[in-house]
């Protein structure tokens, strides 16, 4: 009986494992992409405020 018992808690947290990393790692990812949208307006909208620093002016010279 002890055996059992074993073997089901055993079989538990094999299963559960992948049911721990799905948690742990879909925020993780959501994260990740919502923080590089935002970093990647936030230089987006620096370059457009910035006067002088266009590639364009290099070019008429």
């Amino acid at each position: 009986m002890k055996k059992m018992h074993l073997i089901v808690i055993l079989t538990s947290v094999f299963l559960l494992q992948a049911c721990v990393h799905k948690i742990v790692t879909v925020p993780a990812k959501i994260a990740y992409k919502t923080t590089k949208g935002v970093v990647k307006g936030t230089v987006a909208v620096g370059k457009a405020i910035i006067p002088g620093d266009s590639d364009d002016d290099k070019k008429d010279n």
